[in-house]
């Protein structure tokens, strides 16, 4: 897959480094993007992370609904472990769900799927049943395909995906290690998206990347790799053929 970067920020550092410098691009977005109208570049796929301004949810939007024939994946970055980003309010957050409704696949935490549905984002004891439902009630926004990430299940950390088009339900899990590395969440949706691009069934996409963040953990732990610098994938890539 051919990916064409559309950036709305760079940072020197990620954010969970104690210092790093951020460039703001919001005010080059829509010439980025007008450039590829010119040259009739087509989008297969289109997949919206991190977004930090309203500014920059209304341009990604407005770029989806210009590219209608694009497969459209949306991971709605707002929070985790029960609280919000600081940087989210509830007008940003209500403008990430209004693009969720833009997508075929979306990849919410826990914490973003109960804000999704209107539900308390503080509440962990959900039951498999009842993240089916959030799931479900995701899908009536617009997505075909959820998937909603990181459900910790006693010693283990789960992934609940559904497919409205087959009403297929089905969770994976591997062992949770207390580790948490930056960036496994754009590496999992990334393989989603790419898989999708590809043809590959849904079932079998979602248990591939769940078993490739897997691995990388792994090899992370094996190589003593802190966690702010993320998991050592790129050795392993090769297992994703």
């Amino acid at each position: 897959v051919q990916c064409c970067p559309f950036p709305t920020s760079i940072l020197s550092s990620q954010t969970g480094y104690p210092k790093f410098t951020f460039l703001d691009l919001t005010n080059e977005m829509t010439n980025y993007y007008k450039v590829w109208k010119d040259l009739n570049v087509n989008f297969d796929c289109i997949y919206s992370g991190f977004l930090g301004s309203i500014a920059q949810i209304d341009i990604v939007s407005k770029f989806i609904e210009e590219n209608p024939n694009a497969f459209i994946v949306v991971d709605p970055i707002m929070g985790d472990d029960g609280v919000l980003y600081p940087i989210f309010n509830e007008e940003s957050c209500l403008k990430i769900k209004e693009l969720v409704k833009l997508s075929n696949l979306t990849t919410p935490n826990l914490t973003e799927a109960c804000f999704l549905t209107g539900r308390d984002i503080t509440k962990r004891d959900l039951t498999r049943n009842e993240i089916v439902e959030i799931a479900k009630d995701i899908s009536k926004l617009g997505p075909d395909k959820v998937i909603i990430t990181g459900i910790l299940e006693g010693d283990n950390i789960s992934n609940m995906a559904y497919d409205k088009t087959t009403d297929e339900i089905f969770f994976t899990s591997i062992k949770y290690n207390n580790c948490s590395y930056s960036g496994t969440g754009d590496i999992f949706t990334s393989i989603i998206a790419a898989d999708a691009v590809n043809g590959v069934d849904f079932h079998k996409s979602v248990k591939k990347a769940s078993s490739f963040i897997k691995k990388c953990i792994m090899k992370s732990i094996e190589l003593d790799i802190p966690l702010t610098d993320g998991v050592c994938f790129e050795e392993l890539l090769y297992s994703l053929k």
